[in-house]
């Protein structure tokens, strides 16, 4: 089968899409062909090296860790599934035209694959970083860097929960925010004003790690009312950096009941062949996207490239 690889810690161009041998299922397992894969920040910090120390990796190494797709092959012991669902769920080097999956659950009536493969790390960290920061129903939440992924959903959870939510992002995305049933304005120069003059605000949470900590502690007054996730400077002020991720089984149902009752929905900003992964991390890295990105499985050529010249 063709995979994208990497043998080396690196820039994008360490990416390489190879032929491989097809993985199987083990216990508790079960194995999709894949129709696409979630591109997620997290791909490309692992494929830096970043997470050596906490969660090495023996390489070469496939990447991507979020997929839907067609169930080919059910593990011993998965149970609730056959083969020919349509799933959509975690496993490792998702970025393939087969994947295991440890953690799985139904599409959802009315999504396509596209859109699944776009949800379950999202679902995932939204829920954990809302349940850590201990914001609830009738307080105010300040979200930086939400347009993303991770931003839209935690905006569409906070809202079906009955929380305030401001949100900060380019100005292209302000419509955006706006529609998600956030209180919206720009970063930049006046934004801790700017979000002032939504009124007191109870908790925090910093998604782009663009420096903007000290300001986020300032406008709680509590460091412990913040948490981060893209800023490792984080624990310098006092404030929980969230890395380690949560119920994957739960998110997933906890995404299936959202979706179902239209409370949550990821648009797919942009699409890539597997032969585009080069592309899909340089954008990834770039930011600046709304909802998500995701890599669709199809014929693939020969290698790895990025954007045209």
């Amino acid at each position: 089968m063709k995979r994208v690889s990497f043998a080396e810690f690196g820039g994008p161009d360490v990416l390489q899409l190879v032929d491989t041998e097809e993985p199987h299922a083990g216990p508790g397992q079960i194995r999709i062909t894949v129709r696409a894969a979630g591109v997620n920040a997290v791909d490309w910090r692992i494929r830096e090296g970043q997470f050596q120390k906490v969660r090495p990796i023996e390489l070469p190494a496939g990447v991507g860790q979020d997929a839907s797709g067609v169930v080919d092959e059910v593990g011993e012991g998965a149970e609730g599934v056959e083969v020919g669902d349509h799933v959509f769920g975690e496993g490792w080097g998702t970025y393939a035209e087969f994947a295991v999956l440890s953690a799985w659950a139904r599409m959802p009536e009315g999504a396509t694959f596209e859109e699944a493969a776009g949800y379950p790390s999202v679902v995932e960290t939204a829920l954990r970083i809302i349940r850590q920061v201990g914001v609830q129903s009738g307080q105010t939440l300040l979200v930086s860097g939400a347009s993303g992924g991770v931003g839209s959903t935690v905006l569409q959870i906070a809202r079906d929960r009955g929380i305030t939510v401001i949100g900060t992002a380019g100005a292209a995305n302000q419509d955006y925010l706006r529609s998600l049933g956030a209180l919206a304005t720009t970063y930049g120069e006046g934004w801790v004003e700017r979000v002032r003059q939504f009124g007191h605000v109870d908790a925090a949470l910093d998604l782009a790690g663009s420096g903007v900590i000290r300001e986020l502690v300032e406008l709680t007054g509590d460091p412990q009312r913040v948490v981060s996730i893209a800023d490792r400077a984080a624990p310098e002020f006092g404030v929980r950096f969230s890395g380690v991720a949560g119920s994957v089984p739960e998110a997933l149902a906890e995404a299936v009941d959202l979706i179902s009752r239209g409370k949550l929905h990821l648009p797919v900003e942009k699409t890539y062949t597997l032969a585009e992964a080069v592309a899909a991390h340089i954008d990834s890295h770039a930011g600046h996207t709304r909802g998500r990105r995701v890599m669709v499985v199809r014929a693939a050529a020969a290698q790895v490239h990025g954007p045209a010249s």
